[in-house]
């Protein structure tokens, strides 16, 4: 799926994930302009959310390499409702709730894998925007952006690097 292009009442959302302590130029690149940013976990270091911030306004949650003291006040799940969709953000799907709809979740994002992937199912837009990090194996490292027109989400992910 792909994102419309912005009109005045659409709110761009960047997404980001597994980034494990790199903040790469590319992905600031890619973030800027957008009005939150999302961060499915394994940030590693709070520096990564930091630099995020000078973007936009983060919503964050904690990953499995998540640890120490500043990771323990990042939650394991988060929601978080952008005009009239509510997103729900867990570091790896296999913590997210069986049936997302009957919950009111219209989006569904994670990372953990460091797979990119957009899939619709039952009514749920599941985003997972892939790492943007050290690159893992031949897996692209990549984030993705989602685009919410009132009750209408639409998203895509994108390479970083060439």
């Amino acid at each position: 799926m792909t994102a419309r292009t912005k009109n005045a009442s659409s709110t761009r959302v960047g997404l980001i994930s597994d980034t494990h302590n790199l903040v790469r130029p590319e992905a600031l690149r890619y973030l800027a302009g957008c009005d939150a940013i999302i961060h499915a976990g394994d940030i590693c270091n709070p520096a990564v959310l930091e630099a995020l911030m000078k973007i936009a306004p983060v919503t964050a949650v904690r990953g499995n390499n998540d640890i120490g003291e500043w990771a323990a006040s990042l939650p394991t799940h988060a929601r978080l409702t952008v005009q009239q969709v509510t997103i729900l953000v867990a570091h790896d799907i296999a913590d997210v709730l069986a049936d997302p709809h009957s919950e009111g979740i219209g989006v569904v994002v994670t990372g953990h894998s460091h797979k990119p992937s957009v899939s619709e199912r039952d009514g749920v837009l599941f985003v997972n925007p892939g790492s943007a990090g050290p690159r893992r194996f031949k897996l692209p490292v990549s984030a993705g952006m989602l685009i919410v027109d009132g009750a209408h989400a639409t998203a895509r992910f994108d390479s970083l690097l060439t």
